[in-house]
């Protein structure tokens, strides 16, 4: 286990994706999780949300929502905007209010929970994999303008990892998909919730120091396959 004692770590979507494994690991590594449910669509939910939270140790964006299916030439606005309001328009209002403080101190991390949809191409989910890929693209720009002030940015590139809202029980228990694990993923079975959370840890802890804007596929393999 990381050692995360007396850190304060606040952790959106709390309720759903990685959120549940996250806040287990993080209290087994002492950290002081702050978790959070609500969704941060707008700017004022992300100012109460900041505001209540006062001064944290580490941002750790949780931020998941249910991949469309949709073929290329029937993506409509509404589906791109909707992705990009929950996925992307948050980074910068969260940036806006936690970066100052971390400056300040001269200390702090960033780390986003991602997907790998945004590192290699996915049939009919072009909308999903643009706002992944969005999110990837500011880690990497913002991670180099923080290292200066001893604030790592990262993320974690994720895919065919055990969670609630992208890989159900029912989506499990599918002979459909587990032939599409064996066949895509060379692990040749979905990555533990546990096993993602613990690097997540790890790149919350001071171990990791050294890391700046990158990002870290978790997806079995997947995306070198």
């Amino acid at each position: 286990m990381c050692n995360l004692s007396g850190k304060r770590i606040l952790l959106t979507q709390a309720d759903a994706f990685m959120g549940p494994a996250l806040h287990q690991t993080l209290d087994q590594c002492g950290a002081v999780v702050i978790p959070d449910t609500r969704a941060l669509d707008t700017a004022k939910a992300v100012t109460e949300l900041l505001s209540a939270a006062g001064d944290i140790d580490v941002l750790l964006l949780n931020l998941g929502v249910p991949a469309p299916s949709t073929a290329a030439t029937d993506v409509d606005d509404a589906e791109w905007s909707h992705l990009f309001k929950h996925l992307v328009e948050p980074l910068p209002r969260l940036a806006r209010h936690c970066l100052p403080r971390m400056i300040e101190r001269g200390a702090g991390k960033i780390l986003l929970m991602g997907s790998a949809s945004a590192l290699r191409g996915m049939k009919r989910a072009s909308s999903y994999s643009a706002a992944r890929g969005a999110q990837l693209a500011w880690v990497r720009a913002v991670g180099a303008e923080m290292a200066q002030h001893n604030i790592q940015v990262n993320a974690i590139a994720q895919n065919f990892v055990d969670n609630p809202t992208y890989f159900p029980a029912q989506v499990q228990a599918n002979p459909a998909f587990q032939a599409r694990l064996n066949r895509e993923v060379p692990l040749g079975r979905l990555v533990t919730a546990e096993e993602d959370a613990l690097f997540a840890a790890y790149l919350c802890s001071d171990a990791a120091n050294c890391f700046v804007g990158q990002v870290f596929p978790v997806c079995g393999g997947w995306v070198g396959s």
